[in-house]
């Protein structure tokens, strides 16, 4: 049972967080927009989260009105600031970036308003997911008892900043969540869905328990010392490509929401190259060659679980 006052924090945290967000676009608002520029991905339906997406089409906004649609997204935080049929389960991305004119004052205010942001959206995340010491499959009646129809993805993911780049440009990546586990971990949390005791459809409870259980025995069959593997393909995904002239270096980021990009005002002023996001196909996709891994068997297809033991 998660206590009253751990309740409370995680209402306060949320009321801070949505102030604080409030705040800082209304400051974005007030300063010199250079250049916008984000790109509107389709909307998930509900009941298709798992779909493995083929093609994607985008549709590129500039300016001011790139600019708008950015600071609704930041404030995006529940489910009716999505339409009827769009999925509460997929996060909503808008890769772009924002590019302000900003002096040293307005520079610093801008860095602390975002941290303010981030902090928050970082202890609300502790909360739900540390503090309240719930496994994940209790976590959703934990956060909607108190904050019904909160889109957690997007209330836990950051908002960040550049200073200055030279250009901004995007793209897409495919890539696989890769996690190694001993037995003992595995087991602790295959233990801890069974204690749950949720149903998870379209099994009823006792069929989802007996699966588990199954599960349970066929780990404990196991060496103590197997080699245990978590590899879940992650959907693709925008990035962005920042490129820094005076250090020739170019860092790659993830892209779910536009990046605020903060141009100190100078004589010289140069307003970032920002580029654009192609559609994304699968079947043009071209993947770099890499050296064959150790073959592993799939264990437990539902977690993506493989291992070098045979099965």
């Amino acid at each position: 049972m998660v206590s009253y006052d751990l309740k409370l924090r995680m209402n306060e945290c949320f009321r801070e967080l949505e102030l604080a967000t409030t705040d800082l676009t209304r400051f974005l608002d007030r300063l010199e927009l250079l250049e916008a520029r984000v790109f509107s991905l389709p909307e998930i339906e509900k009941g298709a989260e798992h779909n493995p997406a083929s093609i994607i089409e985008v549709t590129p906004h500039q300016g001011e009105a790139a600019h708008q649609l950015a600071m609704q997204h930041f404030q995006k935080l529940f489910i009716h600031h999505n339409g009827l049929n769009v999925s509460s389960k997929a996060a909503v991305r808008l890769p772009g970036a924002l590019c302000y004119a900003v002096d040293q004052a307005e520079h610093q205010a801008a860095q602390l308003l975002v941290q303010e942001v981030n902090k928050l959206k970082s202890e609300l995340e502790n909360i739900v997911t540390v503090e309240s010491g719930l496994p994940s499959e209790q976590r959703f009646d934990f956060v909607h008892s108190q904050l019904r129809g909160l889109i957690t993805l997007n209330a836990y993911r950051s908002i960040n900043t550049l200073l200055q780049p030279d250009s901004v440009r995007f793209g897409w990546a495919n890539k696989h969540i890769i996690k190694n586990l001993s037995r003992d971990e595995l087991l602790q949390k295959l233990e801890k869905s069974l204690t749950a005791g949720r149903a998870v459809p379209p099994f009823t409870r006792e069929q989802w328990m007996e699966n588990i259980t199954r599960e349970i025995i066929e780990v404990k069959k196991l060496p103590e010392h197997a080699i245990l593997k978590i590899k879940r393909p992650v959907k693709v995904q925008p990035i962005a490509r920042v490129w820094y002239r005076n250090s020739q270096k170019q860092v790659q980021h993830p892209c779910p929401s536009p990046f605020i990009t903060l141009c100190l005002r100078d004589p010289l002023l140069q307003i970032p190259k920002l580029g654009e996001l192609p559609n994304y196909d699968a079947s043009a996709v071209k993947h770099r060659y890499k050296p064959e891994s150790q073959p592993l068997n799939l264990l437990i297809k539902r977690l993506h679980l493989y291992t070098d033991q045979p099965v």
